[in-house]
């Protein structure tokens, strides 16, 4: 049976305060842009994701953080984080699957309807799209980019 995973860290791995990911034994996951071990399950919301306060020409309400964490740089797939609070963004190609939070995501360009994010949501979003994020509770993505 294969021991479930995260991120984090396990065993004598060191965490995110050396910018690496953690480890796993031997066989861990390296450095951050590093790749997932093949058969083994990692959980997506005990990765550590380090924030930053969001640029102050960004920031529509509150004080939010955001940050992200690649953990395979060759297939574009990593975890990103948002705190409460609302942002402007201008979007890449990706698609994601919200794994922890709740939030509203407006499309200012191109127009079109707002959706609501919850745990198990699915979203492609196009380069080039202007959004605004709306948090209310922290919100946690899996994104392929």
């Amino acid at each position: 049976m294969n021991d479930v995973i995260s991120l984090g860290g396990r065993g004598d791995a060191g965490g995110v305060g050396d910018g690496g990911v953690g480890g796993v034994g031997d066989s861990g996951v390296g450095d951050l842009g590093g790749e997932l071990d093949p058969g083994v399950v990692y959980t997506a919301s005990a990765v550590p994701v380090p924030l930053t306060p969001v640029a102050a020409a960004q920031v529509v309400a509150g004080a939010p953080a955001t940050g992200s964490i690649d953990l395979d740089e060759d297939m574009g797939l990593g975890i990103w984080e948002m705190t409460p609070g609302a942002m402007r963004d201008v979007e890449i190609d990706e698609v994601f699957v919200v794994v922890a939070g709740s939030a509203t995501v407006e499309f200012v360009k191109p127009t079109q309807p707002s959706i609501e994010l919850r745990p198990g949501a699915i979203v492609r979003l196009e380069a080039g799209m202007q959004t605004v994020w709306t948090v209310r509770e922290t919100l946690r993505k899996v994104y392929l980019a």
